[in-house]
């Protein structure tokens, strides 16, 4: 048996779609949910998945932890660093996690280190559990990171904590998180799962192409690509919608919309 399916390593990434919430569990617990090629591989598929499948609404990113040491995931497998395109593959992942049209939730139930780092912050929302910690280790390896990693990390928390956190490879606490915007929420190891639902249950409600415009909008905006053209023809559309329609004809008769996003 394989390290991709060996009980005792856990397995390539698992997905599980229901009431319009795709999510995606990192599962190699024991290695601390560190990421092997396999695992990349299988999280575009699940991408594709997801992004063709028109009734997922919310997808939430998580890992399956050890009580005793929760972390979410300790990032790329070392050992794979410098096998072919292995580097590019990982930025692909994250780019893609990015750009996946519904609305992304990194339900961040433990600490995380390295590559993953970067994941939490290519997702819209991110909820953390108080005692984790965030670390982003490249120079004390010896390595630069990945444009598109990078770009997130200024885009994300401003110039000096993406120093703080790249040239000085500082441990960055939880309260540190917070207040700098990493996470959006924290909350005890007891409440995270009830956090994670009430921010899935205000968003599930809302246009899906309202969302998916705006989302893509303001990430263009975040990556300085910004072009009132094209946000302007994204406007346009939703006003011409149904779920516009939808939006103003429920608020004249004061009852909750009903969106299909189209």
């Amino acid at each position: 048996m394989n390290e991709s399916t060996s009980p005792e390593a856990g397995s390539t990434p698992l997905l599980a779609v229901q009431g319009g919430v795709a999510t995606l569990m990192l599962n190699r617990p024991a290695h601390r949910n560190r990421l092997h090629n396999d695992d990349l591989r299988v999280l575009m598929q699940h991408f594709q998945a997801i992004n063709g499948d028109p009734s997922v609404r919310v997808v939430v990113l998580t890992g399956a932890v050890l009580a005793e040491r929760p972390v979410f995931c300790a990032g790329y497998h070392i050992g794979q660093h410098g096998s072919e395109h292995a580097d590019a593959r990982f930025e692909q992942v994250a780019d893609a996690l990015e750009a996946l049209r519904p609305v992304t939730v990194c339900a961040l139930n433990g600490s995380v280190y390295g590559g993953a780092t970067d994941f939490v912050l290519a997702c819209d929302f991110a909820i953390g559990v108080e005692g984790m910690e965030m670390r982003m280790p490249a120079a004390a390896l010896g390595m630069h990171y990945y444009p598109g990693g990078v770009a997130r990390y200024v885009s994300r928390l401003g110039l000096v904590n993406a120093k703080r956190a790249f040239l000085a490879a500082e441990p960055f606490t939880a309260p540190e998180l917070l207040r700098m915007g990493y996470v959006q929420q924290l909350v005890p190891a007891g409440q995270h799962a009830a956090a994670v639902r009430a921010l899935v249950d205000r968003v599930l409600p809302l246009a899906p192409l309202a969302l998916q415009t705006l989302k893509a909008s303001l990430n263009e905006v975040a990556r300085g690509d910004f072009d009132a053209d094209r946000l302007r023809q994204r406007q346009h559309a939703t006003q011409a919608s149904r779920d516009f329609a939808e939006g103003c004809q429920a608020f004249a008769e004061r009852r909750k919309p009903v969106f299909t996003g189209q």
